[in-house]
């Protein structure tokens, strides 16, 4: 642990201290149990009279040291959706750690609390929120800061570090330990992804990580968002992907009361709703990204499915942001 040592600690004897082989972190993809991580980073703190410990391994933290997850998360369209793919798989990185995400009046609260039976010091906890915090600092402009961070615990005796990591608002003693954004930040386009890649990393992680939710429909769901934008989404072509005929992805579907013209028309809804919404796409640039083959197309559908035309919608939902 470089941190450790800048500060004039030699790390391996207090990893020792607390069942941790110093050569396991030689390994990336090594597990280390929660408790003992917990453990090993408040005594670290304390050895080092360093109370801001987690806030200043969270500092050096990037989206690449979530490993394969991270890969996926740097694929997907927008924030929203790359923190969505972090936080499904946050039980790989951090089995302690449960998160929580509360919308209300365009303000996005992302709250971590332990999970059952699990006790944190705030060094885990302060980690976990900054590493957070800096990961989506990867997707959104570089003056980008949360509105606010909370913490339950008090507070430090000096909060430099903290402002540094985490901007001006930081709030100790407060009801929840997380973060306070503009929901639009979530809404904001990934400027890493890549479309065409997109598929390809997903399916690299289902390879190494098979989903919790990975029911066919849940899959077809993914890979026809993925598909989408680039005019390649066939029902054949996803049943050939899941290693399977049409009519076998038509009665696995159909258990669920979904056929595949369905789930094309939901995730369409889903992602129309978004990028009208967000209004700084073209209509047409739209209808490309869901798939059409040109404007005409998209906007029968539109009506079909909202009883409106998108420009109607977008004026009816008070956003004229529209080109």
């Amino acid at each position: 642990m470089e941190l450790t040592q800048s500060l004039g600690l030699d790390p391996d004897p207090i990893m020792r201290t607390v069942g941790i082989d110093p050569a396991t972190l030689a390994t990336p993809d090594a597990w280390l149990a929660a408790q003992a991580l917990d453990e090993l980073l408040e005594r670290t703190a304390l050895a080092t009279s360093c109370e801001n410990f987690g806030v200043r391994m969270a500092e050096g933290r990037r989206v690449s040291n979530l490993g394969a997850v991270g890969l996926v998360a740097r694929e997907e369209p927008d924030v929203r959706s790359a923190l969505a793919m972090v936080l499904r798989h946050m039980r790989l990185h951090n089995e302690a750690i449960r998160t929580r995400l509360v919308e209300f009046n365009g303000l996005a609260s992302l709250q971590f609390e332990p999970e059952t039976g699990m006790t944190l010091g705030r060094q885990s906890i302060e980690l976990t929120v900054a590493a957070i915090s800096r990961m989506l600092g990867t997707f959104l402009p570089d003056d980008w800061s949360p509105l606010s961070t909370c913490f339950v615990h008090d507070a430090p005796t000096t909060l430099d570090v903290h402002h540094r990591v985490l901007g001006s608002d930081v709030a100790f003693d407060r009801d929840f330990n997380g973060l306070v954004l503009y929901s639009s930040d979530l809404d904001s386009t990934n400027p890493l992804s890549d479309p065409l890649f997109r598929p390809y990393a997903r399916q690299y992680l289902d390879l190494l990580v098979p989903r919790e939710d990975s029911s066919v429909d849940s899959r077809v769901r993914d890979m026809v968002e993925a598909l989408l934008p680039g005019g390649r989404c066939t029902a054949t072509r996803i049943a050939r992907s899941l290693e399977m005929d049409r009519r076998t992805l038509h009665r696995h579907l159909s258990r669920s009361g979904e056929s595949y013209s369905s789930i094309v028309d939901s995730v369409r809804a889903d992602l129309a709703r978004r990028y009208i919404t967000r209004g700084d796409r073209s209509l047409t640039d739209i209808a490309g990204k869901l798939g059409f083959s040109d404007l005409s197309s998209f906007s029968r559908w539109f009506r079909r499915e909202f009883g409106l035309s998108p420009t109607a919608w977008a004026a009816q939902e008070g956003e004229l942001g529209l080109r």
